[in-house]
């Protein structure tokens, strides 16, 4: 490749990032033509709405519209309560890829929702309820991976719904007073925190809701049945007259559910006195912690196992234990269940790694059944009650491609966390060390980026306000599970310097410094883009990463970018191009000014839009 080549190659790259104006043009474009479609004369006749071919949709604030001001891009359409009459045309719409919320609650429009509703593949918010849509729900809603909440309730929808189950992220599912049929879709119900069908025309069994939700939640679908549809009320029943002795049955019947529910009434009574005296003997427990040395923390979110005084090479020394013990607190966990801290003392324990924040060991219970991984954690300034809060928020973001602990331990003088032991070791070990017969070509490379990228997007969107950045993002934390999918690990395991203790020596919280938290974001940015350098050029970080990026800078200066390709991509055939479009985004990522580098969530429009081209030309996909 001649140096003629190379210098033509940044144009390609900022036709791709910086979108050029005949894009934006065209989008436009389908934007104005969705308002038409949807308005009609109001929105031509009132200047103040923008939507229209004079006016750009993000500098003239169009309304309903908000953009992301760094790319120039439509991020929302929220055209709620507008008594719109229109026709949707989700197609046109969904021409704008970077959008992430559509909402159109509480309007009259008609129409249905097409095929390319697929088109939008970032969106994480659909609201379409209270209107008058109509037709089947396409099955292109299952590639909308991104997608937390669904609400298309108050319309005509019929037919069966697509098998959504693949969106793990989906955490809203709301479709009451529709006419939809066949079985209850399927979905993810242990991640589900909102789920309403009700008044529809499902039939077949109730899916297991995992005890989450209640009848009214699927009430007004006379087909339902199964074994968790309460055996009270059959279906059957409700459409068969009653005869005399029937009815006398139903009121013996009725009569018995009622004294249930008086009973259930007074154990939940008893439960919350429980819970209430063994608070109060909770404090009391602590207090007494000094004497006692052991702290008697209970709660209704943990299992907890207390410690017994046992060594072990990756727990704190016999005479630390003693003088602060704490019991290892249990996050609800098939893989963990009844895990006690004495199993993790007595078991054979090999150590992994060790790095300046501390070291990981795997570790073998029942026989060797059981593989677990133990990272210990020494000189971390956090209290416990801080620490746990910590645990608890992170347990409760979930994405399937980020890593979450198990269990964990905490002291004054270390903290210990358990996560389950991904057999197929980092992403570091990949790329650097020996394979195994493993392939790992350009193909297998950008989709492990896409995939880190959106997981790591997600978190930073869901964790923003808590100020919980990841804080230690290398190679060496991008791990392999079973089926070789990458997962992030140890996110959010060190205080980044957005977090600092509050100064009130006898508070357990932290203050939240805006600047630092955009900070520690985008330290994170920095440290995927060293990522993507070890991904583009197939070298290892050696202790600093700054050897490897001025490396990297000193040759792009020299105009002989391909130098700094893995040969080994190349000699795979690897598009140049689209190895120097990878390259562009790393380097855009370690900017040495924290706020010139990109947002997460915009270097995951710019890989996946790499990948997407990558996908439709290249010879591995």
């Amino acid at each position: 490749m001649n140096r003629v080549s190379i210098r033509v190659l940044p144009l390609l790259i900022f036709l791709l990032f910086n979108v050029s104006n005949s894009e934006d043009e065209e989008v436009k474009q389908y934007l104005v033509r969705f308002m038409d479609k949807l308005a009609g004369v109001t929105a031509k006749t009132d200047q103040s709405w923008g939507w229209n071919m004079t006016s750009d949709p993000c500098t003239h604030k169009w309304k309903g519209v908000s953009c992301d001001t760094q790319l120039r891009s439509v991020k929302k359409v929220v055209l709620d309560g507008l008594n719109l009459t229109g026709v949707l045309d989700i197609g046109s719409v969904c021409k704008a890829s970077s959008l992430l919320v559509f909402s159109l609650v509480k309007n009259n429009v008609a129409g249905l929702i097409s095929e390319e509703m697929g088109n939008c593949k970032r969106l994480t918010h659909l609201y379409l309820s209270g209107n008058r849509l109509s037709g089947h729900l396409p099955d292109s809603l299952k590639e909308l991976s991104n997608l937390k909440r669904f609400d298309i309730s108050n319309n005509n929808f019929s037919g069966k719904v697509p098998d959504l189950s693949r969106i793990s992220k989906l955490i809203t599912f709301y479709a009451r007073n529709n006419q939809l049929s066949g079985e209850i879709p399927k979905l993810d119900f242990s991640n589900l925190m909102q789920f309403n069908v009700s008044n529809n025309n499902f039939s077949g069994p109730l899916p297991d809701v995992k005890g989450r939700f209640s009848a009214e939640s699927w009430s007004g679908n006379p087909e339902l049945g199964g074994e968790f549809i309460s055996k009270e009320f059959p279906p059957s029943a409700a459409a068969a007259p009653l005869s005399p002795r029937k009815s006398k049955d139903s009121s013996r019947r009725l009569l018995l559910i009622y004294f249930g529910y008086a009973v259930l009434g007074l154990i939940i009574l008893l439960v919350v006195a429980f819970i209430l005296i063994s608070k109060k003997k909770l404090k009391e427990a602590e207090a007494d912690v000094a004497k006692k040395g052991v702290n008697a923390y209970t709660s209704s979110t943990y299992d907890v196992c207390k410690i017994t005084e046992h060594k072990s090479e990756y727990s704190a020394s016999y005479e630390e234990s003693r003088a602060a013990m704490s019991p290892l607190v249990v996050l609800r966990s098939p893989r963990a269940q009844c895990l006690r801290f004495e199993d993790l003392l007595r078991a054979p324990a090999e150590l992994l790694g060790k790095g300046k924040h501390g070291s990981i060991y795997k570790v073998m219970l029942d026989n060797g059944s059981t593989t677990l991984a133990v990272k210990r954690v020494k000189d971390w300034s956090v209290t416990s009650q801080a620490f746990r809060r910590r645990m608890q928020r992170l347990h409760q973001t979930r994405h399937p491609n980020i890593l979450r602990s198990l269990a964990f331990y905490s002291s004054k003088q270390e903290k210990l966390l358990v996560y389950e032991y991904q057999p197929n070791g980092s992403l570091s070990k990949l790329l650097h060390g020996s394979r195994n017969g493993q392939a790992f070509d350009w193909g297998s490379r950008i989709n492990v980026a896409a995939t880190v990228v959106e997981a790591l997007a997600y978190m930073h969107e869901e964790l923003s306000e808590d100020g919980i950045a990841h804080g230690n993002l290398k190679s060496a934390n991008i791990l392999f599970n079973n089926n070789m999918d990458p997962c992030v690990s140890e996110y959010g395991l060190m205080i980044s310097q957005s977090e600092s203790p509050s100064s009130n020596s006898h508070s357990n919280s932290f203050s939240l410094d805006p600047a630092r938290i955009r900070t520690s974001f985008k330290a994170d940015i920095y440290g995927f883009g060293v990522i993507l350098l070890e991904l583009v050029t197939g070298k290892p970080v050696q202790g600093d990463e700054l050897e490897l990026i001025q490396w990297v800078n000193s040759v792009v200066r020299e105009e002989w970018t391909v130098e700094v390709f893995d040969k080994g991509l190349l000699l795979e055939g690897a598009s140049e191009e689209m190895l120097l479009i990878l390259l562009q985004i790393a380097l855009k990522c370690i900017n040495p000014n924290p706020y010139e580098r990109p947002n997460m969530d915009q270097v995951a429009v710019m890989i996946n839009t790499l990948k997407d081209e990558e996908d439709k030309s290249s010879p591995y996909v």
